[in-house]
């Protein structure tokens, strides 16, 4: 088994898919360093959610499903927008790790250039599950919060969210 593994995503929102991809992780490491990248970003159709707010939807996500949190690392990075220093960068944020979980074609690339074992994850019913698809549907006045824990759908509820997400939409594309 690995030491401590590392999954970066945005979480813009954290959906059921995410929830599933951790869980699945957590079955081949001790640890895992859970990453929110583009933590800067919020306010915008892409990225409606804080980094803050996406850290509160993570740890809800994760007490509901009853995962064990002591072996988790939840860890904001910014981006740095130049490919050759982000590695190197969010080293500088999380703490050690030794395998990295993704599917994401440049993210995979860059940790292999670094000398990082790079795994896939299996998707979730990936058609199903994106965040993509759950900024969609709130916009749409569709039922997305079947695609998201209830603590998370609980959680955008409490913030205005929805509501949020479409006056962005006024002014921004998805």
């Amino acid at each position: 088994m690995a030491n401590r593994g590392l999954y970066v995503g945005r979480f813009q929102p954290f959906h059921s898919g995410h929830l599933e991809a951790i869980q699945d992780i957590l079955k081949e490491v001790e640890e895992l360093v859970v990453v929110i990248g583009s933590a800067q970003y919020s306010h915008n159709i892409k990225d409606p959610f804080t980094a803050g707010e996406r850290l509160v939807m993570i740890r809800r996500a994760l007490k509901e499903a009853g995962v064990d949190s002591s072996r988790l690392w939840v860890v904001p990075v910014p981006d740095v927008h130049l490919h050759m220093l982000w590695v190197s960068a969010l080293e500088g944020y999380t703490p050690h790790f030794d395998i990295v979980y993704s599917n994401e074609p440049l993210t995979r690339r860059l940790f292999m250039e670094a000398g990082y074992k790079v795994k896939n994850i299996p998707f979730f019913q990936r058609k199903v599950y994106t965040s993509t698809l759950v900024r969609e549907k709130m916009l749409a006045g569709e039922n997305w919060t079947k695609l998201v824990p209830k603590s998370v759908a609980d959680f955008i509820n409490d913030i205005d969210g929805v509501n949020r997400l479409r006056d962005l939409a006024k002014t921004d594309k998805i």
